[in-house]
């Protein structure tokens, strides 16, 4: 029986993991959500049968593995991590890996706020003002290398890099000045597995927020 990996019907938290399965050629059956219109935004869909799956800590996304059974997105991204040969060895690629996904946890959930924000076209100014300095950041701690733990993929990237293509919807141009993280993400892009599912229509190219977001709800 395949993997369940269930979510609302959104990119969100979910998209790195969609992401990381299919670059492994995991066939999973990808459950979705929907959240009701405005201004109620029913989300009975979700409510009314998330105590039916035996999971600890009910909530989205959740990923159920035949008697494995997670919730909670970065449980997920580690448990899939380690499943399939994704996580950093030792050392210093190690200490990387730790880092960015404390760093990407943060910037996503910055970016989350935003997005949700009733005051969103106020915030944006403030928001985009900081941005280079955060995504400048990011560069230099990519340096030269062709991901960000080392010279092999790791299940950090799937979060940075799902993180750089929303940043890209909000602001086309915020990469410009930052050549290493265009390559990154072209060389993500790249990869044959991944190349395969962007391609097909299981790739869910949008909405990046629920319907009650002001930025990403369509």
């Amino acid at each position: 029986m395949a993997p369940v990996l269930g979510y609302w019907k959104i990119r969100g938290l979910a998209q790195p993991i969609r992401l990381l399965l299919s670059y492994k050629e995991v066939e999973f059956e990808d459950k979705l959500y929907e959240c009701g219109d405005a201004p109620e935004y029913d989300r009975s869909s979700w409510t009314e049968v998330k105590h039916s799956f035996g999971l600890d800590f009910p909530n989205l996304p959740y990923y159920i593995d035949e008697d494995v059974k997670l919730s909670q997105s970065n449980t997920i991204m580690r448990y899939l991590a380690r499943k399939h040969g994704l996580t950093a060895k030792a050392g210093d690629d190690e200490l990387r890996q730790d880092t960015m996904l404390d760093v990407i946890g943060d910037m996503r959930q910055g970016f989350a706020r935003l997005c949700y924000n009733p005051l969103f076209n106020r915030m944006k100014e403030g928001y985009l003002k900081e941005l280079p300095k955060r995504l400048t950041e990011l560069s230099q701690y990519l340096g030269s290398r062709n991901w960000f733990t080392g010279s092999n993929i790791n299940f950090v990237d799937f979060l940075v890099y799902e993180l750089l293509d929303i940043h890209l919807i909000l602001e086309p141009e915020c990469l410009n000045e930052l050549k290493n993280l265009q390559e990154y993400k072209i060389r993500f892009e790249e990869q044959p597995t991944i190349k395969k599912y962007m391609a097909s229509d299981k790739f869910m190219k949008g909405p990046l927020n629920n319907k009650s977001a002001k930025f990403g709800n369509a």
